[in-house]
């Protein structure tokens, strides 16, 4: 049977090329949109997700990674009183405006870190190391980004907020969620960025050993007011809901799949109605022999 219904398709070329197109099309329109909604799904979180290792802790209010509120940096010594709670590090997220030699500018956004820990990036560093940030107005930046930066490469200078830096370094594969992300330390994020010393947006906890995370998860939002402690995972999950409840990609790209869907069965659908008419005659024969229903079935 199985070789009776490959001559039927060799022998009805266009309608079999037909079918095969439609299920092609359908493929990778769905792989295209499902693999875009991975990337930018990846992207919101990241700056979360690639810290697994610490306790964030954000205002109260804040789901999203992407929109942090303003702290008061004494809530860090009031953590490192919290039971189970070994060193707070914060953590500094400033807009800037970036101009560069060739004439380009774009927006940035500084992440500002406590050297040596490092807490909040920078991550998946392909040249140069942390230790690179302690240069006067060394930045690191990703190597995917080049062509946003004005194709700045490791040694050029440039402008950010009208003060001169230069790229220490480069990550692979850091992407933020309609942005720019620059790795410095957090004095030089305030500097660079007119940020207040005494303020902060986040803080990174780094607990006791032997102590459960949830444990001191629990021990911050009974202690302190004002705040919300999270563990890396839960706010990664969080920034995807909240940036996916405020804009319109989970709608749009589930649209496209359903589309694709709708698409290729109609495609396939409508050819293998065709091509069963067209041949009639030949299940008529095939039955007048002593097919039997089944038999004909399968080649259709």
């Amino acid at each position: 049977m199985f070789k009776t219904a490959i001559r039927f398709l060799l022998y009805d070329k266009a309608k079999s090329i037909g079918a095969l197109a439609g299920v092609l099309i359908s493929v990778f329109l769905i792989g295209q949109q499902s693999g875009i909604f991975i990337f930018l799904t990846d992207a919101m979180s990241s700056l979360v997700r690639n810290n697994p290792d610490y306790i964030w802790v954000v205002d109260e209010k804040t789901e999203n990674v992407n929109a942090l509120s303003i702290l008061d940096m004494r809530l860090g010594r009031q953590l490192e009183s919290i039971p189970g709670v070994k060193k707070a590090f914060p953590l500094v997220l400033a807009g800037g405006s970036a101009k560069f030699a060739n004439g380009k500018s774009s927006g940035v956004t500084l992440i500002g870190v406590t050297y040596p820990e490092c807490a909040g990036g920078p991550w998946n560093l392909s040249t140069g190391n942390r230790s690179d940030l302690l240069k006067d107005g060394a930045i690191i930046t990703e190597f995917f980004d080049r062509d946003a930066l004005g194709d700045a490469i490791i040694g050029d200078y440039f402008e950010i907020n009208g003060k001169k830096v230069f790229i220490a370094g480069n990550t692979r594969g850091v992407r933020s969620f309609g942005g720019i992300y620059i790795f410095t330390t957090i004095e030089r994020a305030r500097y660079l960025g007119n940020f207040s010393n005494q303020k902060a947006n986040a803080f990174l906890v780094k607990w006791d050993d032997g102590v459960a995370q949830q444990q001191v998860i629990a021990n911050i939002n009974a202690y302190m007011n004002g705040v919300r402690a999270w563990s890396s995972e839960e706010f990664s999950r969080s920034t995807v809901n909240a940036v996916l409840k405020s804009s319109g990609i989970a709608l749009s790209v589930g649209t496209l799949i359903a589309f694709a869907l709708i698409t290729g069965f109609v495609i396939i659908g409508l050819t293998l109605y065709s091509s069963a008419i067209d041949r009639l005659r030949d299940y008529g024969t095939l039955k007048a022999i002593g097919a039997s229903n089944g038999y004909v079935r399968g080649l259709s």
